[in-house]
Formats: C-alpha cells, sequence, structure tokens
C-alpha cells in the first residue's frame, strides 16, 4: 500500500465512525485522512465478515490482523498471487541494474500477463519484498575493538599563493566506533604513501592501537578482495605488523559494514567543510590546522540528547585498552626484485638509479628494500649490501668493497691526484716532497707524471724510506732531471750512501775573454 498505516487509535476511531453509519468521504473529511486509505480498511475488514461492534472488541493484536490483511493476499490461494510470487526474486534482481526500473518490469510482466496487477500493486508487491529484505542490524563495538576509516566523497581545497590557483586535496576520516571518537585529515591525494602515513598520525592522535583496522576494499591497501579472506599489499602488512594491528576488510559493496565511518564522514562534512566553505587557505598545513581545530570541537561537543562527548566516552572506555603505540613511526618500506648485472650493480627502476653489490653475486636474483632514506639489498634473507637513496636518474652508486680486484686498482689510479702524491710523500720526509713536486712539474699535463710519482714512493717499500730520503737529497742537490729511473740507479749503485760534494773545482784555462771584477768598475 503506498498510504502510510493508520494508527490503532484512528483505526479504532474509523470503525466506531462506520458502526454510526458515517460515510467514507464524512470520515476522511473527521479523521483527516485520504479517503482512498480509507476505502482500503473498509475492504480489509468487510472481507472478514464480521460486524463494526464485533471488531471493536477484539483486542489491538488481533484488531491489527484483521487491519493489515492486504486485500490482494486473499489472492494468494488463486494463481494470481502464486504467479507473481514466482517472479518476484527476478524482479528484485533486475532492479540491481542502475538501467532497470520498476516501471520497464511492470510494462515486460503485463506483457507476459495481461491479466496480472497494475502498475501501483505491483510496485507495492515488490517494494514490500524488498524491504524485507533490507534489514539492518544494531552492533554493540567493543572498546578499543576497532578502527575504521574511509575517504570522503568531496574534497576540499586551498589557494596555491603564487599561482592562485585551487588546490585540490581529498579527505581521510578515521573513527574508534565505540566512543565515536574521530580523526579528520586533508591529503593531497589517495596515493599509498599519503594514506599509510596519515594512518600512523591518526594512530598517535587516539594515543593508541585498537586491535583491528577496518577498510572498504582501498585498491590502495587492499591487493585482492576477497569475502573471506581479503589479501593486502606488502607494504600495508608491514604498516600492520610495526602497530602489532590486524588488517580487515568489508565486504565488496557492502557500506553498512562500515557503518559507523560512513557517518562520520558525513557529520565531517557539516561540522568541518560547512564551517570553512567561506575560509581561504594557502597551505595544506594552514588547512590541516583549521580541519585539527574543527575537529577537537566536534569530539569535544556533547551528543545530541546525551550529556557526554566522544572524548569523555573514548577517555572512559577505549583509551585505557588501547595498545601502546611502537617507540618509533612507521617508515613505509617498498621490495623490488632485480638481477645483478655483470658490472656488479642492481637499477632500483623507480629512480632509474643503479647500486653497487659484491661482485660474487653478478646474475643472482636479488630483493630491494628501499624507504626515502636507504636502500638494502638481500640475497635471500641476507643482507648483502646497503646504500644511502640516490635520487640521481642513470647515475651509479658504488662501494670499493664491492668491485673485482682489477676494477679496484683501475679506480685507485683514476682516483690519483697531486694531493694524493703530495700527502703520501709526507709520510717518507721533506726530500721526498720536494722530489715529488719537482717531477709533477716536469710535464706539460700533469696526469703524465703520475706513473713516475708512484713508480718514486714504491722505491720505499723496497730500499726504505731513509735511503729514498738520500737519493731524493742527492737528485735536488745536483739538479738533475728528477725521474723514476734516476732515482733507481742512485740506490743500485748506492750513491745514496756517499757524502755530496759541496763545492766544485773547475780548472778554466787562462784566455783574453776573462775578465775580473775591475772591468766593471
Amino acid at each position: 500500500m503506498a498510504n502510510k498505516p493508520l494508527t490503532m487509535l484512528l483505526i479504532r476511531r474509523f470503525l466506531q465512525l462506520k458502526e454510526q453509519g458515517f460515510s467514507n468521504r464524512k470520515i476522511a473529511s473527521v479523521l483527516r485522512v485520504s479517503r482512498n486509505t480509507l476505502n482500503t480498511y473498509t475492504a480489509r475488514v468487510d472481507l472478514h465478515g464480521k460486524s463494526y461492534a464485533d471488531l471493536l472488541r477484539l483486542s489491538n493484536e488481533a484488531l491489527a490482523i484483521v487491519a493489515q490483511t492486504d486485500i490482494t493476499e486473499p489472492g494468494k490461494s488463486n494463481g494470481k498471487y502464486a504467479d507473481f510470487e514466482q517472479r518476484i526474486k527476478y524482479f528484485s534482481e533486475q532492479l540491481k541494474n542502475k538501467k532497470t526500473t520498476k516501471q520497464i518490469l511492470w510494462e515486460e510482466y503485463r506483457q507476459q500477463v495481461p491479466d496480472g496487477y497494475s502498475r501501483s500493486q505491483f510496485c507495492d508487491l515488490l517494494s514490500r519484498y524488498q524491504e524485507s529484505r533490507n534489514a539492518v542490524m544494531h552492533f554493540e563495538h567493543t572498546p578499543a575493538e576497532l578502527m575504521e576509516f574511509d575517504f570522503a566523497g568531496d574534497e576540499i581545497n586551498y589557494v596555491n599563493p603564487q599561482t592562485g590557483e585551487l588546490v585540490k586535496c581529498v579527505v581521510l576520516v578515521c573513527r574508534l566506533p565505540c566512543s565515536g571518537y574521530t580523526y579528520i585529515e586533508a591529503l593531497p591525494s589517495q596515493q599509498r604513501p599519503w594514506l599509510i602515513a596519515a594512518l600512523g598520525r591518526a594512530l598517535q592522535y587516539f594515543g593508541g592501537v585498537p586491535f583491528m583496522v577496518r577498510t572498504d576494499n582501498m585498491k590502495q591497501i587492499v591487493k585482492k578482495a576477497n569475502r573471506y579472506e581479503p589479501s593486502f599489499d606488502e607494504l600495508s602488512q608491514q604498516w600492520s605488523a610495526h602497530y602489532n594491528t590486524t588488517l580487515t576488510a568489508t565486504r565488496v559493496a557492502k557500506p553498512r559494514d562500515k557503518a559507523s565511518v560512513e557517518s562520520s564522514v558525513n557529520t565531517a562534512y557539516y561540522r568541518v567543510y560547512a564551517p570553512l566553505r567561506n575560509e581561504h587557505f594557502h597551505s595544506l598545513v594552514e588547512l590541516n590546522k583549521a580541519i585539527f581545530e574543527k575537529t577537537e570541537k566536534l569530539n569535544q561537543g556533547k551528543y545530541q540528547g546525551k550529556d557526554y562527548s566522544r572524548y569523555e566516552k573514548f577517555i572512559s572506555l577505549e583509551q585505557p585498552l588501547l595498545r601502546p603505540l611502537p617507540l618509533e613511526a612507521f617508515v613505509p618500506k617498498t621490495t623490488r626484485s632485480a638481477k645483478v648485472a655483470k658490472n656488479y650493480h642492481v637499477m632500483l627502476g623507480e629512480d632509474r638509479h643503479f647500486y653497487s653489490v659484491p661482485y660474487q653475486h653478478i646474475g643472482k636474483q636479488v630483493s630491494l628494500v628501499y624507504d626515502t632514506q636507504n636502500v638494502e639489498i638481500y640475497l635471500n634473507l641476507q643482507r648483502i649490501a646497503s646504500h644511502k637513496r640516490d635520487f640521481r636518474k642513470n647515475a651509479y652508486t658504488t662501494l670499493a668493497e664491492h668491485m673485482p680486484p682489477n676494477h679496484r686498482h683501475y679506480m685507485e689510479q683514476r682516483g690519483w691526484d697531486e694531493e694524493y702524491f703530495l700527502k703520501a710523500s709526507t709520510a717518507i720526509g721533506e726530500n721526498t716532497v720536494a722530489a715529488i713536486r719537482v717531477i709533477l712539474k716536469q710535464k706539460t699535463f700533469i696526469e703524465q707524471t703520475y706513473r713516475t710519482c708512484r713508480g718514486t714512493l714504491s722505491l720505499a717499500k723496497k730500499y726504505g724510506k731513509d735511503r729514498l730520503e738520500a737519493a731524493c737529497a742527492r737528485a735536488l742537490f745536483y739538479n738533475t732531471k728528477i725521474t723514476y729511473g734516476s732515482l733507481s740507479s742512485i740506490l743500485e749503485k748506492n750513491l745514496d750512501k756517499q757524502p755530496l760534494q759541496a763545492t766544485l773545482n773547475f780548472n778554466l784555462p787562462e784566455h783574453d775573454n776573462l775578465r775580473g771584477a775591475g772591468a766593471y768598475n
């Protein structure tokens, strides 16, 4: 029946007036109800063949059975209702298709059953069937058992002060169903890193960890939806393990499974969105500060019709039962698989950067576990390398200890410079330092002298530092061209052990070109 059912008081008053002989038109005017409604009730009570006086003597329960018996129900005994009852489940299933309406179904029904129910009766019977299968169960939530979270359907925004454009933000709503204690935050996007970090901040706001955290099959977290055993992605599992809580998911397309947070989303619209609708913000931080103030006001305010607030219920019931937070906040880690290339490096595809591993693992399959700061490389369960994360594309991060000996030697050569050789010669003596300085200046390109310098320093290992110092002193004294060969010759011939001649005697022949001091007077 499309009309609203009459109360028991109105039904008894209706019967009293009928017993007094009033028409339905007059009764409708007196009781201020629809005449069609009274006609329906008249048909119902007349089906039972009792007088109005007998009906008035019935108890409320018995009278309700008479008054609520649909005039179509006697038809259950005939073929019309029996036929409709067989079809009604099909009609209900078809209405799940958004493109199907009751009008279309009724037209199809009448084509198949020309003398079937009218459109209004068809729609009424179908609506009753659906309502009987949409019962809602009331749940009493256990304190500290659950946190539900969801994104609000509407976005919120702030103004970029540099460009003047509106920057849209999504809004995450988290709620503890037992107390209704709520956390709301605006995020740049719904992407997994932002969501995971915000969930951690929600637990920080609550000051503890519930036993379970429920999502509505968000693709950022749920890898494969399943009514009984949903599977979650690795990052979300790391998060749940870090906070010692259990991730659960609602049934697919069953918003009532998280009715609590759905209610909080609606509350956010009129307790956060609405008060901020005429305010302007110029950063995400500024926007979230305003959201936090409105959320605090929401949690501190009394429930409508009750003498306590969400916060008071949370403090008294839930907070003492929450598990403690871990000492450190969760840092999201991502895992990728890679094969060690012949150059003993693996690529982190997200950054297109290459990291070295010990060359013995060339050709093996390894796992890269990384966060915003570090990159760790594992072979099976053993860590074989660790690097600071580098975001330079197509660049290499290489540790010397990961290189084969010949590669390490080559790299050591590439690392030679003037400063290196001067520092190395300082450990031998000042004469060696002076000799190295001379060698470094003997070639047009300084790099050409590096091998000579290396050979010179190697003589200290063969002959000792003192003898090399003496050999360098001799070479410097005679101002000869200093080479590896000359220094090696001095040492082989033991000339470094002979005393240096302080003065040199030259016997010049007498001739006219010789001039003495007197020539310059």
